[in-house]
């Protein structure tokens, strides 16, 4: 069992029922899953992009990922129909809280000018980040980077409202803008 599983069960439950008073402990909140993607425009001049950004993605969460296709073709951004624009991974389980304690606990410091994530949701329980590089991962070499690529991170929680959702990833260790 993961170590930020284990707080979940043995710290966070309880924290989450002391502040929300839940009835049942169905209703309480998870995380179900996290999804890491990369949007690669480059793909389309350059060939060997999409595999670089396919080789960093398998390094930072641990399984291989999937390549997204265009739905249509738009000719004014120069794309075809079926024609590979990203990459993405979806973590459940282990995995996901494997990541999201290196995230929080060692990637994040190393993000220049880092003063806390802002505490915006999407209004239905989900949380967003987009990181801009993908140096501050200690996994990826710096030597073997040929461009940045940033990403976007999703954590899909069962939580109801924004509230809850931001306290419990803000028990699990993701660190937050402090209002002010």
């Amino acid at each position: 069992m993961s170590r930020l599983q284990k707080k979940f069960k043995e710290e966070v439950k309880s924290a989450l029922q002391d502040r929300f008073k839940y009835e049942n402990p169905m209703l309480m909140p998870v995380l179900k899953k996290v999804v890491i993607s990369m949007g690669v425009a480059e793909a389309t001049k350059d060939k060997n992009a999409m595999q670089d950004c396919i080789k960093e993605l398998t390094l930072l969460s641990g399984q291989k990922p999937v390549i997204t296709r265009a739905r249509k073709s738009i000719a004014n951004f120069k794309l075809r129909q079926g024609q590979a624009i990203g990459t993405k991974v979806t973590l459940r389980k282990k995995r996901m809280y494997d990541f999201l304690d290196r995230f929080c606990n060692i990637v994040s410091p190393r993000i220049r000018d880092f003063r806390g994530f802002p505490l915006k949701c999407d209004g239905k329980g989900n949380y967003s980040i987009g990181i801009e590089e993908q140096q501050i991962f200690p996994e990826i070499n710096l030597d073997e980077v040929k461009r940045t690529q940033g990403m976007n991170i999703t954590f899909v929680t069962t939580a109801r409202t924004d509230s809850e959702c931001v306290e419990l990833l803000k028990q699990l260790g993701l660190p937050f803008k402090v209002a002010e």
